[in-house]
């Protein structure tokens, strides 16, 4: 299989990129921190054929993507708690993923049978507008596990050409500026009365939401 790329801004990448997700398909594509492979929520089917894509194992659970906060409730109970609000209000759209209480009725591969879900809603136009249409979607970085993060579309083909059917390239032009090289934030709220929030992986703006949680909360973390 040859990777099919696509420009996500060409009239046609997301109609064509739904297609291949409804299909339980994958796809690659870019967000505001590093690229992403993706797949629908709700198919076992497809989020296997991530796994396989990235040789990630199994016991590592997926994160996932939405396009609204309208999206929340499929994933997490709502409303969430003051402190997920407070963040999701301050740094929503953008780099920061919250791990959240699970809906009992997600998928055990989406969240490695845990208790819990890892949310992002992405600064990326294109993206959010594709996952409004497809409804959440997995999404973890496009790259093979234990490789280097991706940042252009030759470094996901580098990667991971063959094992994709589709990739949506968007690298920033000369006149944007350039994405983070490197992940999102990632902050547990599973936790609050049992030790505050924690932040797993400090990504680019760790400094900023630790100043957030202190100011708004008490919590230093």
């Amino acid at each position: 299989m040859q990777t099919q790329v696509l420009s996500i801004d060409h009239p046609t990448a997301q109609a064509t990129a739904w297609a291949m997700l409804k299909a339980e398909q994958i796809i690659a594509a870019p967000t505001d921190t590093v690229y992403g492979l993706m797949a629908r929520f709700d198919s076992a089917v497809a989020i296997e054929k991530l796994y396989e894509a990235k040789d990630r194992p199994p016991e590592r659970a997926i994160p996932v993507l939405i396009g609204d906060l309208a999206q929340l409730d499929q994933l997490t109970p709502t409303p969430v708690s003051p402190v997920a609000q407070t963040l999701i209000e301050q740094f929503w759209p953008g780099p920061l993923t919250l791990v959240l209480p699970a809906l009992t009725a997600l998928l055990p591969v989406l969240t490695a049978g845990q208790p819990t879900v890892a949310v992002r809603m992405p600064a990326h136009a294109a993206v959010r507008t594709l996952i409004q249409q497809t409804g959440p979607l997995a999404a973890t970085s496009a790259n093979r596990s234990g490789a280097p993060d991706t940042v252009t579309a030759a470094e996901v083909l580098a990667q991971l050409d063959g094992r994709i059917p589709l990739l949506l390239a968007g690298d920033p032009s000369a006149q944007e500026a350039p994405r983070p090289a490197q992940p999102s934030t990632i902050v547990d709220l599973v936790h609050l009365d049992n030790g505050g929030p924690r932040i797993l992986r400090l990504g680019p703006i760790a400094a900023a939401v630790r100043e957030c949680l202190q100011l708004k909360f008490g919590y230093v973390c």
